[in-house]
């Protein structure tokens, strides 16, 4: 592409990506090396690529797309062979079956004959849209061979055979054959393999995007024609006894599913949108069984702390942390260390969302009477060692949950607050008396997860001078011995492969920050000192803190600055 340096500079001055000086310095160079502007900004600069596409598509009038953030649609990819799609380099990103256009993303949207023999090839209309050529090259491996695009092709063409042969598509019909069983079959079977914790099917105007939460983070790997989604809700719905006639209203349920060895249990829930029914599934592993605490991320004097705090016979352990970080998983690796055939361990849940063989686990429900209040009222007749409550979430649970601790039972529970300390003013908050919570809590415990840095493409750089300092002064004397003195801090992070789906994360690991009540911190809480006091003082008797829990999970290489910045910075 003949690009006019000072054209596409001036866009990124106006859009305020550079300014004026910038851009006179990368024409002075452009122009001294030789070398294309796109080249140029792509390959000796830190703008996005999305803002050099936007600029360059802006200058040249035509459409752009960013390869590395898209799901491409698999109809679309049916009309281009893998073979085709390499020697061009052209991936196939939508497919508008109203008005029979076919997009594809290219390096060169102005290649004339290429268009011509496409639109021979497919008798579609074609649209080129300009992409970057690494990305649509790392597009092309993802979508024909990894990705679960192929599969789904396939059942699209048969479903699109089906609505040939009949002019009305009768949904209670299509859910009972095989192409919609086999799209549920293949989106589930790539969830399992993916790791993912989560599938969101989400109805848009035109189509309906599938999304999986991959280690925390939300990745779309796929757009579905909007003609099949209320077969493709209509089956889900059946599978877990849900109400196919029923839209209007939210609805929740559950099911199996194997693949291979693996066995897993799926949470389904529906909710009605402008556009149709939002399905979302949680994946919860039956296989596999439950990390220890060690293997969850807890270890040295934070491990030390919690085993103390759960020796004990009686009391109140609490875990704190916002939903989706990891608590109740905590809560079952602590629950399983201490299942014995001598102890007796009953749970009320919001849902059950393991089931732990010599366990009693109750599930909550409203409609019926059975709330977290009632339960552990009728749990105390049951003769209980131990205890676990889903949430403490208003004054009745919260007396009764204090009354058990000072009868003699160990009560885990949960709590929604940012850290460990703000727990005791929020359990005064919810009428516990402040005499009882000093008497009966053992432990605070908050938590985040982070992503952990891929094995197999991690690589040791040197931060920034400002970072290392930044780590320096959050660890202050936590820093290991290795970097105590002033020699740089080596880090880890990950390139990109395949194995970690070019992310550069693998897995997760939780950063914690245990808080041991103390007898000063028991007569804080009896003076109902502030939850920033409390912290202070914690921290002189060696309270270590997310943060500086995730800066040394850094410096050993587990995960990287950035994960930890995205959930502990406060």
């Amino acid at each position: 592409m003949d690009l006019p340096p000072k054209t596409v500079l001036k866009n990124l001055v106006d859009k305020r990506i550079i300014d004026q000086k910038k851009a006179d310095q990368i024409e002075f160079e452009v122009l001294q090396k030789n070398i294309a502007i796109d080249d140029y900004l792509f390959h000796n600069t830190d703008i996005k690529r999305v803002d050099i596409l936007a600029a360059i598509g802006a200058v040249l009038n035509i459409g752009t797309v960013d390869m590395s953030t898209v799901a491409i649609d698999p109809q679309a990819l049916g009309f281009v062979s893998e073979q085709v799609a390499r020697r061009n380099n052209i991936v196939p990103v939508t497919y508008d079956a109203k008005e029979g256009v076919l997009t594809l993303a290219t390096s060169d949207p102005f290649n004339i004959s290429l268009i011509d023999f496409l639109e021979k090839k497919t008798e579609k209309k074609i649209i080129f849209v300009l992409g970057y050529l690494e990305d649509i090259q790392k597009a092309i491996d993802t979508a024909y061979s990894q990705s679960i695009s192929p599969e789904v092709k396939e059942a699209l063409k048969e479903v699109d055979i089906q609505e040939k042969k009949s002019t009305s598509l009768d949904v209670g019909t299509v859910i009972k054959e095989a192409p919609i069983a086999k799209i549920v079959n293949t989106l589930l079977e790539f969830a399992v393999k993916s790791r993912a914790s989560d599938i969101h099917i989400e109805p848009e105007e035109s189509k309906t995007r599938v999304r999986y939460r991959i280690d925390g983070i939300l990745h779309e790997k796929l757009a579905l024609p909007k003609s099949i989604h209320e077969a493709l809700a209509s089956r889900i719905k059946i599978l877990s006894e849900m109400k196919i006639d029923e839209k209007r209203i939210p609805q929740d349920g559950r099911f199996s599913f194997k693949l291979g060895e693996e066995e897993v249990d799926l949470r389904v829930s529906t909710l009605p949108t402008v556009h149709g029914e939002k399905i979302v599934m949680r994946l919860l592993k039956k296989t596999g069984g439950l990390p220890s605490l060690n293997e969850l991320g807890l270890s040295g004097p934070q491990l030390k702390d919690l085993e103390e705090a759960i020796s004990k016979p009686y009391g109140i352990i609490l875990v704190t942390g916002p939903t989706g970080s990891g608590k109740t998983t905590t809560l079952y690796s602590v629950l399983t260390g201490l299942n014995k055939p001598s102890v007796n361990i009953v749970t009320l849940e919001d849902p059950v969302e393991y089931q732990i063989v010599g366990i009693n686990q109750v599930q909550i429900n409203p409609q019926a009477g059975l709330t977290f209040a009632t339960g552990l009222r009728s749990f105390l007749r049951q003769d209980p060692n131990i205890i676990l409550v889903g949430e403490i979430r208003d004054r009745e649970t919260t007396s009764l949950a204090i009354q058990a601790a000072l009868t003699g039972h160990l009560v885990f529970s949960t709590l929604h607050t940012n850290d460990s300390a703000t727990s005791i003013p929020r359990l005064i908050d919810l009428g516990g008396e402040p005499f009882l919570i000093a008497s009966v809590l053992n432990a605070a415990l908050a938590q985040r997860i982070v992503r952990r840095i891929c094995e197999y493409c991690k690589t040791e750089y040197e931060p920034l001078p400002e970072v290392q300092k930044n780590i320096r002064d959050v660890l202050g004397d936590l820093i290991p011995q290795k970097f105590q003195a002033d020699g740089s801090i080596k880090v880890s992070k990950g390139e990109g492969c395949n194995e970690c789906g070019n992310t550069g994360y693998r897995g997760r690991i939780a950063i914690f920050e245990v808080l041991k009540i103390s007898s000063t911190i028991t007569k804080m809480i009896l003076q109902e000192a502030s939850a920033k006091d409390i912290e202070i003082q914690a921290k002189k008797e060696g309270l270590i803190n997310m943060k500086q829990d995730g800066y040394l999970k850094v410096l050993q290489g587990v995960t990287t600055i950035e994960e930890v910045l995205r959930v502990a910075e406060v």
